[in-house]
C-alpha cells in the first residue's frame, strides 16, 4: 500500500517543479530590458546622403522625407497669387511636425558637424520639385513666326479704322500702409518707379493722368475724414511729359486712409467728357489694401464700366492679404478689367508689363510679333523662373528656421549654427543665380527673335511705301 503513495508523491513534486520553472522562465523573459526605439523615419547620421553642392545636383535632388510625407506638392509650388496658402500651411501644420521630428533626431545625434547638420536638414526639408519647372525653362523656345509678306503689289486697297484716342488714368494708393518694405524696397517708392516707367512707355499720343488718394493726414481716427477726402489729380489728363510727370510723382508720400471708391468716382468724373465711341479709356490702380473710408469700390467700378465712357479698371494688388485680394479682384472684375497681385519689386514690374501694356499697344495693319504673343511668352518664361525662385527661397527658409530651432533648443552650438546658415545662404544664391542666368539667356533669345521679325516687317513696309 505504500508504493502507490510514494509514486503519487513523486508525481506531485515533479509537477510543482515544472510550474516553478515555467514561472521563472516567464519572469526572466519579462525582465529583459526593452529594445531602444528610434524616432520614426529618422536615419543614423552615417546613412544620411551628402547634400548636393552644385546647382544641377540640387535641382535633381529628391524631396526631403518630411516634405514628401506631410507637404502637398501643389501648396509648396503654389502660384505667386496664392502664396498665403504656403505660409499658412507651413506655420499652422508643417512647422510643429518638423520641429518635433528634428528635435527627436538631434537629441540622439549630438556633436554633428555643420555639414552633417545641413545634410540632414536637406534630407528632411529639401524641395524635390525643381525639375518640374526647370525642364520647361531650359527647353523654352519663343515659337514666333514672321507673317506672310507679299513680294508683289496687288490692286487690293487695305483700309483700317481710325484708331481711337487713348486715355490712361493711373490711380496710386498713398495710404499709410504703402510705407512698408517688401523685397526690393519701400512699396511707395517701387510703385512710383513702376508707374513712371509705365507712363513713359505708353503708345505715342496717349493722354495720361495721375491721381493720388489717401496722401493727406495720418492713419489716426482724428485724421480719417480729412484723409478720406484726399483725392487729387496731380498730373491732369494730357500727353506724357517726363519732367512734369516725375515732379508729380515726387510731390506726395504715403500717409493716411484708403478712399478707393472715391478715387474711382473721381476717375469717372474726369473721363465723363470722353465717350467710348471716340476714346479708348482705361483706369489703372496700384493698391496694397481694401477700402477703409466706407465707400463701395465694386459699385464704383461697375458704374464706371457701364457709363458711356466704358473705362476698364485694371488693378495690381501690392503685398495684399487675403481679404484685400478678394475685394480688389472683385473691383477689377466689376470694372471689366484684370487683377494681379505681387509681393516684391520684380513681380510688380513684370505684372505691369503683363497686365497693362498690352491693353494700350493697339497696332493696326501688318505687324511683326503681336504684342499679346510677346507678352504671353514673357509671362510664361517669367512664370518658370518665379516658381523656381520661390521653391528655392522656401527651401532656404525651412532649413534656416530649423537651424534656429535647433540652436534655441541648444541641440547645436552657436558656431555650428552660423556655419549652417552660411551654407544655406550660399546654396540658395547658387540656385537662384543659375535660374536667373538661364532666364536672361532665354529672354535675350526671345527678344532677338522678335526684333528680327519686327525689322523684317518694317523693312517690307518701307519698301512698299516708297
Amino acid at each position: 500500500m505504500k508504493k502507490p503513495i510514494i509514486k503519487s508523491s513523486r508525481l506531485l513534486i515533479l509537477l510543482v517543479c515544472l510550474i516553478f520553472l515555467a514561472a521563472c522562465s516567464g519572469s526572466t523573459e519579462n525582465s529583459k530590458p526593452a529594445e531602444p526605439k528610434t524616432a520614426a523615419n529618422s536615419s543614423p547620421a552615417g546613412k544620411i546622403p551628402k547634400a548636393a553642392e552644385t546647382a544641377e545636383g540640387m535641382i535633381a535632388q529628391k524631396a526631403g522625407w518630411l516634405m514628401k510625407k506631410h507637404f502637398d506638392e501643389d501648396i509648396e509650388a503654389v502660384k505667386p497669387i496664392d502664396w498665403f496658402k504656403y505660409r499658412n500651411f507651413y506655420d499652422e501644420t508643417f512647422k510643429p511636425i518638423m520641429e518635433q521630428e528634428i528635435g527627436h533626431y538631434f537629441e540622439k545625434h549630438k556633436n554633428l558637424t555643420s555639414e552633417e547638420v545641413y545634410n540632414y536638414l536637406v534630407y528632411t526639408l529639401g524641395s524635390g520639385q525643381y525639375e518640374r519647372f526647370y525642364k520647361p525653362l531650359t527647353a523654352f523656345t519663343h515659337g514666333f513666326q514672321a507673317p506672310e509678306l507679299p513680294t508683289e503689289k496687288t490692286d487690293t486697297v487695305e483700309t483700317a479704322e481710325t484708331p481711337k484716342q487713348a486715355n490712361a488714368l493711373i490711380l496710386i494708393d498713398a495710404s499709410g500702409s504703402m510705407k512698408a518694405e517688401v523685397p526690393g524696397g519701400v512699396k511707395m517708392d517701387l510703385a512710383k518707379a513702376a508707374i513712371q516707367q509705365f507712363a513713359a512707355e505708353l503708345t505715342e499720343g496717349t493722354n495720361v493722368s495721375l491721381l493720388v488718394y489717401g496722401h493727406i493726414g495720418t492713419g489716426s481716427d482724428a485724421d480719417k475724414a480729412k484723409s478720406c477726402q484726399a483725392i487729387e489729380s496731380i498730373f491732369p489728363l494730357a500727353k506724357y511729359e517726363k519732367a512734369s510727370f516725375q515732379q508729380a510723382t515726387d510731390s506726395f508720400q504715403a500717409s493716411g486712409w484708403t478712399p478707393l471708391a472715391g478715387a474711382i468716382n473721381k476717375a469717372a468724373e474726369l473721363l465723363s467728357a470722353y465717350p467710348s465711341d471716340q476714346y479708348a479709356n482705361s483706369v489703372y490702380i496700384v493698391s496694397d489694401g481694401i477700402e477703409t473710408c466706407g465707400g463701395d469700390p465694386i459699385a464704383a467700378a461697375k458704374k464706371l464700366q457701364e457709363q458711356s465712357i466704358q473705362a476698364k479698371v485694371h488693378i495690381i494688388g501690392f503685398d495684399v492679404d487675403d481679404p484685400g485680394q478678394k475685394q480688389l479682384k472683385a473691383v477689377a472684375e466689376a470694372g471689366g478689367g484684370e487683377y494681379a497681385t505681387v509681393k516684391n519689386k520684380e513681380e510688380l514690374e513684370t505684372q505691369i508689363i503683363k497686365k497693362w501694356r498690352p491693353s494700350v499697344f493697339e497696332i493696326a495693319g501688318k505687324q511683326g510679333v503681336p504684342a499679346h504673343e510677346y507678352v504671353d511668352k514673357i509671362s510664361e518664361l517669367t512664370n518658370y523662373k518665379v516658381h523656381l525662385t520661390d521653391l528655392s527661397n522656401y527651401e532656404k527658409s525651412r532649413i534656416a528656421n530649423a537651424t534656429y530651432f535647433l540652436s534655441n533648443q541648444q541641440l547645436i552650438d552657436d558656431k555650428t549654427k552660423e556655419k549652417v546658415l552660411s551654407i544655406i545662404e550660399k546654396r540658395n544664391r547658387l540656385r537662384n543665380d543659375h535660374f536667373e542666368q538661364i532666364y536672361k539667356m532665354k529672354k535675350q533669345k526671345l527678344e532677338e527673335a522678335k526684333n528680327i521679325i519686327d525689322q523684317k516687317v518694317s523693312d517690307w513696309k518701307d519698301q512698299w511705301e516708297k
